[in-house]
């Protein structure tokens, strides 16, 4: 039951009448009509109201006619076991990882430093780039003023 059904049958149960909720379907309401039509103002673009009125093409290619159930297994197969290859290939690398001395916990600690670094880098960006536009100049201009190399 929900809160507004609850809370309906208790303001009736405190005036002391009964209250019965509504079973009928809710009555549908005719869309708002459209204003006058504009000529030159589209929500999309003249080019794409083609494609957006096309039917709809599924991003997954389907299987050919002539082609049997037993090829799509057969590339299921496939496709299985080049990930098992992956997985193996990938856990003989966490393995030489950890035998030269690598933890997991470091691993995850140098994930975040690269993260919070990150976040520096880009408020550091965003305040030159708030100076630039005062000044009236480039980002690219105001990188050796603060001892900064472009390409970093």
């Amino acid at each position: 039951m929900s809160l507004g059904v609850r809370a309906q049958l208790a303001l009736a149960d405190l005036r002391g009448r009964s209250f019965t909720p509504a079973l009928d379907p809710p009555v549908q309401q005719t869309p708002p009509k459209r204003g006058p039509w504009t000529p030159g103002l589209r929500r999309t673009q003249p080019g794409l109201s083609k494609s957006c009125r096309g039917a709809f093409r599924s991003p997954r290619p389907s299987p050919k006619s002539g082609q049997a159930d037993g090829a799509s297994d057969n590339s299921v197969h496939l496709d299985i076991e080049k990930l098992k290859e992956k997985r193996d290939v990938l856990d003989k690398e966490i393995s030489q990882l950890i035998s030269e001395g690598y933890s997991v916990d470091e691993l995850e600690d140098h994930i975040s430093q690269l993260h919070e670094y990150n976040d520096i880098k880009d408020v550091g960006q965003m305040l030159l780039g708030k100076l630039a536009m005062i000044q009236g100049v480039t980002t690219k201009e105001l990188y050796p003023e603060f001892g900064l190399d472009v390409n970093d």
